[in-house]
This record gives C-alpha cells, sequence and structure tokens, in this order.
C-alpha cells in the first residue's frame, strides 16, 4: 500500500506538471489555443507561432521546473537533515549570498561588460557561501552551528545587500536590483536554461543519494551513527546539492522563497513522513508551484506584472506563521 500511494502521488504530480506546462505555454500577450501551442512545439504550425512557443515560451516553462525541482528537493532535504519542519533553502544564506552577487554585478555595472556578469557574480557568492558551510560540515559541526553560520551568513548578504541598495549611484540602478531580488522567470531565455542546467542536475542528484541516509537519521543521530551513517558526509552532500542547485537557479530567477517550505510540508503525509522518499515527490511539488503561480501572475489583472518572489511570499508567509503556532502548540 505505502509503495502504491507512492506511485499513485508521482503520477499526480507529473500529470499536473504537464497540465500546468500546457497551460502556462497558452498564456501571454498572444493567447495561443492548444492546438496551436502542440504544433508550435512540434514545428507544424506558422513560423510566428513556433517563434512564441519555442522561443519566448517554452523557456520559462523550463525555468520554472528548474527552479521548482531545486527549492522543492532542497527544502525536503534541509528539512530531514535539520529535523527541523521550518527549514527551507534560504536558511543556510545561499539564497542571499547568490542575491548580494548579482546586486553587487549590478551596482558596479558589471552587467554592461557581460550579460553573463549577474549569474556569474550570483553563483560564485553562493559557492563562497558554500564553501564556509562545507569547512564547517568538515570541522565536525553539529547542526546547530550549521543553522547559526547559516543565519549569520545571511544576515550578511542581506546587510551588504541593503548597503549597495542605499549607496546606489542612480534611481534605475535601485529599480534594477530591486526587481531582481523580487525573483522572476519573465523574459528569460534558453541561455539561462543552459547556464544553470548543469548545476541543478548536479546538485539534484547529491541531494538524491542521500535518500537512505535521511530515512535513517530520523531515528536520531545516535541511532544513524550505530546503522553506519556517516553524518558529516551526509551533511556535505545535502549543503553541496543545495548549494549548486539553489544557487545556480537564484543566479538567473532571482530570489524566490518559501517554496522549499510549503511543498514538503503539503506532501509529508502522503510518503508516511519519511523524509528520504519526500525529496523526489518534493522536487515535482516545487515545479508545480512555481508554475501555478507563474500563471497566476499573467492572469492577475495588474497595472504590471507581479513578481513571482512576491506571490510565493504571500502564499507562503501566512504558511510559515500557522506552522509557527503549531509547533509552539506541539511543545506546550
Amino acid at each position: 500500500m505505502p509503495q502504491f500511494r507512492f506511485r499513485s502521488l508521482m503520477l499526480v504530480l507529473l500529470v499536473t506538471l504537464l497540465g500546468l506546462s500546457l497551460i502556462s505555454l497558452c498564456f501571454g500577450e498572444a493567447p495561443l489555443s492548444l492546438g496551436e501551442v502542440i504544433a508550435g512545439l512540434l514545428g507544424t504550425g506558422t513560423d510566428e507561432q513556433s517563434l512564441i512557443v519555442r522561443q519566448i515560451r517554452l523557456p520559462r516553462v523550463v525555468l520554472a521546473w528548474l527552479v521548482g525541482f531545486s527549492l522543492g528537493a532542497s527544502g525536503a532535504a534541509l528539512q530531514g537533515l535539520l529535523r527541523n519542519p521550518l527549514a527551507e533553502p534560504g536558511l543556510l544564506g545561499i539564497s542571499a549570498s547568490a542575491g548580494l552577487g548579482a546586486v553587487v554585478a549590478l551596482y558596479f555595472g558589471l552587467t554592461a561588460a557581460s550579460l553573463w556578469a549577474l549569474p556569474g557574480a550570483a553563483m560564485t557568492f553562493a559557492l563562497l557561501a558554500t564553501g564556509v558551510l562545507y569547512a564547517l560540515t568538515q570541522a565536525g559541526s553539529t547542526n546547530l552551528t550549521l543553522i547559526l553560520a547559516g543565519i549569520a551568513l545571511t544576515s550578511l548578504a542581506g546587510a551588504l545587500t541593503s548597503l549597495a541598495l542605499n549607496l546606489a549611484p542612480n534611481p534605475g540602478g535601485v529599480q534594477d536590483m530591486v526587481l531582481w531580488l523580487l525573483g522572476s522567470i519573465a523574459d528569460r531565455s534558453f541561455d539561462d536554461v543552459r547556464l544553470c542546467l548543469p548545476f541543478v542536475i548536479a546538485g539534484l542528484g547529491l541531494l538524491l543519494m542521500t535518500g537512505p541516509s535521511l530515512d535513517v537519521l530520523a531515528l536520531g543521530e545516535g541511532e544513524a551513527r550505530t546503522l553506519g551513517v556517516d553524518l558529516g558526509r551526509l551533511r556535505g552532500l545535502v549543503i553541496l546539492g543545495s548549494a549548486l542547485s539553489v544557487g545556480a537557479t537564484v543566479a538567473v530567477s532571482g530570489t524566490i522563497g518559501f517554496v522549499g517550505l510549503v511543498v514538503p510540508h503539503l506532501l509529508r503525509r502522503f510518503v508516511d513522513y519519511r523524509p528520504g522518499r519526500l525529496l523526489l515527490p518534493s522536487a515535482l511539488g516545487g515545479a508545480v508551484l512555481i508554475l501555478a503561480a507563474d500563471i497566476a501572475v499573467r492572469l492577475l489583472d495588474t497595472p504590471r506584472e507581479l513578481m513571482l518572489g512576491v506571490v510565493t511570499a504571500l502564499i507562503g508567509a501566512p504558511f510559515f506563521l500557522v506552522l509557527v503556532l503549531r509547533s509552539r502548540r506541539d511543545m506546550l
């Protein structure tokens, strides 16, 4: 029965993801029917339809998949590693560090020299933060040390980002920084997909490797050590996997929060609360949530299209508050 329920969950998530992907390809400044979208994908439609579907909307959908896969799987892995239901990718400071790198590139005008300057700077800063965290895992630190280090990195990156915004030489620069930090997958191309794809694949591969160990860790650290789990190696794999996947997607989409917090909670009961088995469904669920939010962004009648990070925050912040209140009630 658990195996059947897991397969059913995966099937539902896959069908939902494919359905939302087709719906996303239909919406835009020039609405297309489902038949026109399929014709554009297959190359049997008009040149205009093929251009709209393949070059404009398909990169947006693929990037939504990559962002959702990264945030969902990283959130599930971190919650399993730290045994903390409130953990999510932003907890370790990787997202904030990547955001700082992008702001630095915008502040110094590096984007004028190369289109790759912004994602390159974001990836560099994310890897620097990863290096700090990985060094802690090699030094035999505890989960509490990692959490505190992540909070410190997040605070430092946030303070330096605010400083850059405060000292920005012109209002246009401030606007570029703020809009990028709000997070979006609009106006992206396959160049952005190609940039982050190798890192996302490598990161997800590392995270999926941790599944069996995370299941054992759910019994407790002492029991996990007795059963042969190398906690230092496990922490290193989760941190490096999260950094590669989340850092790469933040580099091209900006900061999109709360997905890694919300999705594992919604799906955990369907995998019998096994953190290792939760990884793959959370990856698919993250992509579903990102696509649904991105479709909502385009359907909402606003003077200007909302940023994706704003929508996910509006969904995730109340959810986070409910979790905090529930945890507090369980402790009483």
